[in-house]
């Protein structure tokens, strides 16, 4: 619900109220954000003091305490007296970086805006309303369009910004964030989701300091190291207490999400595109939309946050052509038979899927031009009919005489320069003439900005889509950015070229989503490299990391779930002992830690054997059972994998609390070990539950006396226990 008052703007959702104020300069205070509170004018909480150094604004005259240097404010600017992180930077045609914005007016829309070209949570009848505020610097007419989209009933708030050069003259784009958003006290503990290639998103927590922390990407995409997805939280806060905050920026290219903590000790968070590398030009009349950044704020700690967070994707941002179905459980022949395949072999595959109750087969690298390695083909989407006679239109028909539907891998993006595509346009790939090219996997980054590229990789893959009933695409990228420069850019705007290639990305993908609109496509970047809330609205759902390591993917898999829902998350049971890792896991246990996620097998089906085909088909077919409370309930934490408790616990409870799935996974296993009392969360205290194995207890007893769990002997042994309200 918005409410306007004198220009004051209050934001209120189910549990929390956000609110802005246009004082008597025009300046756009930041006044709250936290829990629910019944309004009124909230800017007494703002402070006035002749502060040193903090220089005062001309139209004040003599007034020494009024300066944007101590002010919290909703857009912050650059060169008129806030030292501070600002929101944007430019560069105005007589060489200048000043910008000076101040308010001009508002309006309040029914519904939830969008942006062109870009990702955006999205609205159903009545479930969003949307506040535009309008700033403008008076001297170069630089204007600011501040968007606001609440979602009361998901405590969600959206925010971007369109940029609008209204002047006479060019300027430059230096820096324009998504969002700020100013605390008035620094006491607060940051959270970031942070990594590398295969240990993507680890949980890490540090207490704000003085000056500036960041993370972001330089890649040109959102990276395995840092996730576009950050908190910020009170020092105590912990699943089931205490405030926190929440902000993600819906995007897949570089980024950046920095916290300032200022000389008198309040915060200011900034989230946006990375301004490494970037200068964008506005004309006369021209305009630059910011990518989406959202927030949730929870009293109320951690769990409560990632419900939000999880029904807001769900529901108003993934787009799932298996709306109201399952998806198939898949299985994927690259751990089987990575580059060395044919017809038979996967046929072979099929099979021995079938059996197990499996739905989906994915080929996939290897399928097209000269594939034999990762050295050569990339680019040349036809299909190798030395490996599948009669191409797809003789394999799709066996696969599905089987009872299986059939995907493929695609690499869009990328081309080597062993490929008739290369050969044929060397300069469609990204390159600064005269200089040696950067190989990343032994291959290069094709010039996603440029349309006759992406109409000619779009075409070549429509025509392999249109060749055969394919119900499935997984999409990858495998290397970083680099060497980032476009033939088809004038020098002067090269700073464009990251966020042109995001632009181009997105374009591609809504091309294949309304030509195809019952295919799924996940998307993945080497696993979780670009595993961020931009690519969900296209993907709905990524591969979490090429890490299938059942207690590796224990950590992966935490970090992830604080923001992202399990019906997003791609998780395979593989081989023991593990490709990556070498360490040999049970079978239940992968199978436990798979179901996470959207379940799938990844490994050498014919080198199985009769008893675990057994447990994978009983696997199988508990996913498929319990696959709506996996999909769809919501998701707690009951211990960490980064802790000593020895184990690593999590639920999946359903919205009406009758029913719930825990799992448990355990450590390394030691002599003499005390025994285990699981607490959980999320039940119906007043209902009684059967838990699957025998017993029946009432719904506090289990969250606050617990839950016995019986012995458990050997490494990283799992459990998993159904709760059914009697």
């Amino acid at each position: 619900m918005i409410h306007v008052d004198n220009n004051i703007f209050t934001l209120h959702t189910r549990r929390t109220t956000y609110q802005c104020k246009a004082d008597g300069h025009g300046v756009l205070l930041h006044t709250y954000y936290g829990a629910r509170v019944s309004g009124g004018d909230l800017s007494y909480r703002i402070r006035h003091a002749d502060r040193g150094f903090s220089p005062n604004p001309g139209e004040v005259g003599r007034c020494r305490t009024y300066s944007l240097d101590t002010l919290p404010q909703e857009y912050s600017t650059c060169g008129v007296g806030d030292y501070r992180i600002p929101a944007i930077a430019a560069e105005n045609a007589d060489g200048s970086q000043l910008v000076d914005l101040r308010f001009q007016g508002y309006e309040v829309r029914q519904g939830k805006y969008a942006l062109e070209g870009l990702p955006a949570f999205f609205a159903g009848g009545g479930e969003a309303e949307t506040l535009v505020v309008t700033l403008q610097d008076s001297t170069t007419r630089l204007t600011v369009e501040l968007y606001y989209g609440v979602f009361e009933g998901y405590d969600l708030i959206c925010r971007a910004a369109r940029i609008i050069n209204r002047g006479t003259q060019p300027v430059r784009l230096l820096r324009a964030a998504s969002l700020c958003l100013d605390f008035p006290q620094d006491n607060l503990d940051f959270i970031t989701f942070d990594g590398r290639h295969t240990m993507e998103r680890e949980f890490c927590r540090t207490p704000l300091r003085p000056g500036v922390q960041s993370i972001g990407s330089v890649r040109g995409t959102s990276s395995h190291q840092h996730n576009p997805f950050v908190m910020l939280c009170s020092p105590s806060a912990d699943e089931d207490h205490g405030l926190c905050f929440g902000a993600a920026l819906l995007y897949s290219g570089g980024f950046e999400a920095a916290v300032e903590s200022s000389q008198f000790r309040e915060a200011r968070l900034v989230m946006g595109v990375a301004p490494h590398h970037f200068c964008w030009t506005l004309g006369p009349g021209e305009a630059f939309t910011t990518p989406e950044a959202a927030l949730v704020c929870s009293p109320d700690g951690f769990a409560s946050m990632t419900h939000c967070w999880h029904r807001a994707v769900r529901r108003c941002l993934c787009r799932d052509p298996y709306e109201g179905r399952r998806r198939p459980v898949l299985v994927n022949n690259w751990e089987a038979t990575y580059f060395d395949f044919n017809a038979e072999k996967l046929v072979g595959i099929a099979r021995e899927a079938a059996a197990l109750g499996i739905e989906l087969l994915v080929m996939d690298d290897g399928w097209f031009g000269s594939r034999d390695s990762d050295f050569g083909g990339l680019g040349d989407w036809s299909v190798n009919r030395s490996k599948l006679p009669g191409g797809l239109e003789a394999l799709v028909p066996q696969i599905q005489g089987l009872g299986l539907g059939f995907g493929l891998w695609v690499e869009p993006e990328m081309v080597s320069e062993d490929s008739a595509l290369y050969r044929a346009h060397p300069d469609w790939a990204l390159g600064a003439p005269g200089r040696p090219q950067t190989r990343g996997r032994s291959q290069l980054v094709l010039d996603f900005t440029r349309r006759e590229v992406r109409d000619a990789v779009y075409s070549a893959i429509c025509e392999v889509l249109r060749s055969a009933d394919i119900c499935y695409m997984k999409w990858d990228m495998n290397r970083s950015l680099s060497d980032v420069w476009s033939a088809a850019i004038p020098a002067q705007r090269q700073g464009e070229v990251y966020h042109r290639y995001v632009l181009g990305l997105y374009e591609m993908l809504e091309r294949f989503r309304r030509e195809f609109p019952g295919l799924l496509i996940e998307g993945c970047s080497g696993g979780g490299g670009r595993f961020d809330l931009g690519m969900l609205y296209y993907t709905p759902q990524i591969w979490c990391s090429d890490n299938t390591d059942a207690v590796d993917r224990l950590r992966i898999q935490y970090g992830t779930s604080f923001c992202y829902p399990s019906c997003t998350v791609g998780a395979h049971v593989s081989a023991s002992p593990n490709e990556q890792t070498r360490r040999a896991a049970p079978l239940e246990t992968r199978g436990i830690v798979a179901m996470g996620g959207t379940f799938g097998f990844e490994l050498d089906l014919g080198r199985v054997d009769e008893q675990e085909k057994a447990v994978m088909a009983k696997q199988t077919a508990d996913y498929k059972k319990y696959y709506r409370l996996i999909a769809e309930g919501d998701y707690y934490r009951l211990s960490s994998p980064f802790g000593d408790e020895g184990y690593t616990a999590w639920a999946h409870v359903s919205p009406d609390r009758t029913e719930a799935l825990v799992s448990l996974v355990t450590g390394p296993t030691r002599a003499a070990l005390p025994f285990l009392c699981l607490r959980l969360r999320g039940l119906d205290a007043g209902k009684r539950y059967r838990v699957s194995g025998g017993g029946s207890y009432a719904g506090d007893v289990l969250m606050h006396a617990g839950y016995p769990v019986p012995p458990l002997a050997g490494d990283y042994q799992a459990v998993q226990l159904y709760l059914a309200a009697e």
